[in-house]
């Protein structure tokens, strides 16, 4: 028999999010990302070091005995939403979230000790298009060595170890250092891509690649919603904001009619997507229709994201279209987002399968 799934926020849960909120108000302000987006280094190291060293956010879903913290997928939910809301360039989904989940799932205790404790980032090398249950690419395994290219790695520049799936059906773990990183042309410009190409690279095998992966792209897809919510709701935020402050013809813009129903539109989306992000969060702790929850939160997110900084970025007026403004770094993470782990399109086709739909 199956329990209702939590979708309020406990006092903890909101104890975490205010105090990563508090330390991206004081560490990455929208000025900073900008800037560094327009350097040869987009990742905020630092920022990494004070959110997962000083807080262990690394570590949230690893064990304690592993010098984790032993917290679940709701606790890294929050965490997602609050770097949603700052589009905070870190490795947070791609090291604590996907190659900790892949890490997990092989039993590899030692890298998952290195990543809690932030010594190390990892990154799973498959691309950031790659729905959770389609095919994924892999390398070829030739005299003990890897050889082959992988397209799409998000933030592979900043990964210390890649979690590489070769042809023999084994993942393994490659040094970063051992291999060629070349970046890519990325929309999201606080969360670059990069192709990772491999000849006669060595690596160890941690264990079975299918059932790792499977794992990682289905906690990332359940928690990318969260960090859609985050991008929607600073959206939503910021435009009401705006609109009370913007005058014209001598009475605030938020005062019109036509722009109260777009935002009321706006306001319902914004609440739905926050229960189908929980719902996700709390099927992925509790191990409940995860499938399922999971699949309906990224059917929804992504429409909801984009609709919000679409939405945003219209009603700011002109000051929108401008470099300086962060709405279009917001505009492009939802953009990137909306085909991460998958499209809306995709997750509406696995949900149809999931419940014995068929299409018409």
């Amino acid at each position: 028999m199956s329990t209702q799934p939590d979708l309020l926020y406990s006092e903890e849960e909101e104890a975490l999010r205010a105090a990563v909120r508090d330390l991206l108000t004081d560490h990455c302000d929208a000025a900073g990302v900008i800037a560094r987006t327009e350097s040869d280094a987009p990742h905020d190291v630092s920022l990494w070091k004070v959110l997962s060293g000083g807080m262990g956010l690394a570590g949230l879903l690893v064990p304690e005995e592993l010098d984790g913290q032993g917290a679940t997928h709701r606790e890294a939910a929050v965490v997602l939403e609050e770097l949603g809301r700052a589009v905070a360039p870190v490795p947070f989904l791609t090291s604590a979230v996907v190659a900790t989940e892949a890490l997990l799932a092989c039993g590899a205790d030692d890298l998952l000790a290195e990543l809690a404790s932030a010594t190390t980032i990892g990154a799973l090398a498959v691309g950031l298009h790659t729905a959770p249950g389609v095919a994924f690419k892999t390398v070829r395994l030739e005299n003990g060595t890897l050889h082959g290219e992988l397209t799409g790695i998000a933030d592979a520049a900043v990964a210390d170890v890649l979690l590489v799936p070769a042809d023999d059906g084994g993942l393994y773990a490659v040094a970063a250092s051992a291999v060629t990183i070349t970046p890519q042309a990325s929309l999201d410009l606080t969360r670059p891509l990069a192709t990772v190409t491999l000849d006669g690279t060595p690596g160890r095998r941690l264990g079975d690649a299918e059932p790792a992966v499977r794992r990682a792209l289905r906690a990332a897809a359940g928690l990318l919603a969260s960090e859609q919510l985050g991008v929607a709701d600073w959206a939503l935020t910021e435009t009401v904001r705006y609109l009370k402050e913007r005058k014209q013809f001598n009475r605030p813009v938020g005062g019109f009619q036509a722009l109260k129903h777009r935002l009321a539109q706006l306001w319902l989306e914004v609440v739905n997507l926050r229960a189908a992000a929980r719902a996700a969060a709390d099927a992925l702790a509790s191990g409940e229709d995860t499938d399922i929850t999971v699949a309906v939160a990224q059917a929804y997110a992504a429409p909801v994201a984009v609709h919000a900084t679409e939405e945003a970025l219209q009603l700011h007026g002109g000051i929108g279209m401008t470099w300086e403004h962060p709405v279009h770094l917001y505009l492009k993470r939802a953009k990137a987002d909306s085909i991460a782990y998958g499209t809306a399109g995709a997750h509406r086709e696995a949900l149809a399968e999931l419940v014995d739909l068929q299409a018409p």
